[in-house]
């Protein structure tokens, strides 16, 4: 069942953010009078087409990895010469550029739409409250103690987890003090604590900015009650069932959840003897977690087995909420700070500070669309969002074959007042199509690595 909904998530995620871009293509080309011959969602075989009064044939294709736009034009066939004044190689060259450029717009145009949703219909969110320092951490030399609510990073006020590790991430690399404001208590004036830092979250794979700094988010007891058990796993085979409450493993007792998920974690492949309480009664099971490789290296337990939910206490939940117009400025700032914040990640990751390891390819995207379905629409439309904003930046890096390889094309001939040579533009093409295929190949290879 998460294999349908993960591929089905993908395809819904993929089909939106194709279509907006392609539509941008679309519209902005039929109001500088550009013949559309086909509008694609997808590539390869057609399962569903239908031609429009203009003459342009909508089209669904099998592959969903993609879509074009493709227009009349003079260099791809011949034109009869009535047709002339709507092919796309005749128009300005500014009118060529808004037509390339609409697709990444429309893209950033549907990240403000959704953060703008998200905003007006408000999200709730937990309060970035610390729980633990680490002993002879950055956090624990700065001052920051346990109980203390974070309420700026660097500057600029944050009220999530997310947004303070967002924050946290854009400073990869850094070295020096970053800056903390934190309080005691709602009531309280927020103090500034600077953490030192050398070559932050350098390389790191994947990048922990909180536990680098020796902060641990503060969160409510969970008991050690299992909410979900997963079919096939060492669990399952076990006998444990949802509701389960452990009691202990090889008879030292276990207080609550992570009691227990330190025990399988340091454990793959022993034999653990655990106490149950089920229904009032107490049952004693045998379980043998399985092993999981890290990607940095080691073996841990896991044993497919999920804690039971625990409601936060009122005084931590905070809740994010703006009326129309208000949303729309944290919309077009939100997706402002996502932008800088991809472009900077490429730099980092050209220049060696971030890992190569970290780029995601298919079959990454379609783990994390099934996640972001199952947790809510709320985590849903920010993962669309942020993923529409990714599409965009790619889609303007200055790389033969990506609008931005077009676009930088059309820019030089707006400054020489002639078009490139169609010779320079296909060794562009050839060195546009090795990058663009070399990155794929790259994506896939790490995808596959994470699955291993």
């Amino acid at each position: 069942m998460g294999l349908i909904q993960n591929v089905l998530a993908v395809i819904v995620v993929l089909g939106l953010l194709i279509t907006f871009h392609e539509f941008g293509h679309y519209w902005v080309a039929r109001r500088c009078g550009v013949r559309v011959l086909r509008f694609s969602v997808g590539f390869g075989k057609a399962l569903w087409s239908r031609t429009d009064r203009h003459g342009t044939e909508f089209v669904v294709a099998a592959i969903p990895l993609g879509g074009y736009v493709k227009m009349l034009d003079e260099r791809e066939a011949p034109v009869p010469d009535d047709q002339l004044h709507e092919t796309f190689n005749r128009k300005t060259v500014w009118q060529r550029i808004a037509i390339v450029a609409a697709g990444p717009l429309a893209n950033f145009l549907l990240a403000i739409v959704a953060y703008w949703a998200l905003f007006v219909a408000g999200t709730t969110t937990v309060a970035p409250v610390v729980g633990e320092v680490a002993p002879d951490s950055p956090a624990a030399r700065s001052g920051l103690q346990s109980g203390q609510e974070i309420v700026s990073v660097q500057g600029n006020g944050v009220r999530s987890w997310d947004e303070i590790n967002l924050r946290l991430i854009a400073h990869i690399g850094a070295s020096g003090e970053l800056t903390i404001d934190a309080r005691d208590d709602a009531g309280s004036s927020a103090q500034e604590y600077r953490l030192p830092v050398e070559n932050y979250l350098v390389r790191q794979d994947p990048p922990q900015p909180l536990a680098t700094l020796g902060i641990t988010p503060w969160q409510p007891r969970i008991p050690a009650v299992l909410g979900q058990v997963l079919d096939g796993q060492a669990a399952a085979e076990a006998g444990l069932q949802p509701g389960d409450e452990l009691l202990s493993v090889n008879g030292a007792p276990i207080a609550e959840w992570m009691d227990f998920v330190s025990v399988v974690r340091a454990n793959p492949g022993e034999t653990l003897e655990l106490e149950v309480q089920r229904d009032g009664e107490p049952v004693t099971l045998t379980l043998i977690p399985g092993s999981r490789e890290l990607e940095t290296g080691g073996t841990i337990g896991y044993v497919g087995a999920g804690v039971e939910p625990v409601e936060w206490p009122e005084e931590f939940r905070r809740e994010i909420r703006y009326g129309p117009v208000a949303a729309l400025g944290q919309a077009v700032n939100r997706t402002g700070e996502m932008t800088v914040l991809t472009l900077d990640a490429i730099r980092k990751m050209l220049v060696g500070l971030i890992s190569p390891t970290n780029l995601s390819g298919p079959i990454t995207i379609a783990q994390m669309a099934g996640d972001t379905a199952r947790t809510g629409l709320e985590t849903f439309v920010s993962f669309l969002a942020y993923l529409s904003i990714s599409l965009a930046v790619l889609n303007l890096l200055p790389i033969p074959v990506l609008d931005g390889g077009h676009l930088l094309y059309y820019f030089v001939e707006a400054v020489r007042g002639r078009p490139v040579s169609e010779r320079a533009q296909a060794l562009g093409l050839r060195i546009g199509l090795a990058m663009v295929g070399t990155l794929m190949l790259m994506a896939l290879y790490f995808d596959l690595m994470r699955l291993w």
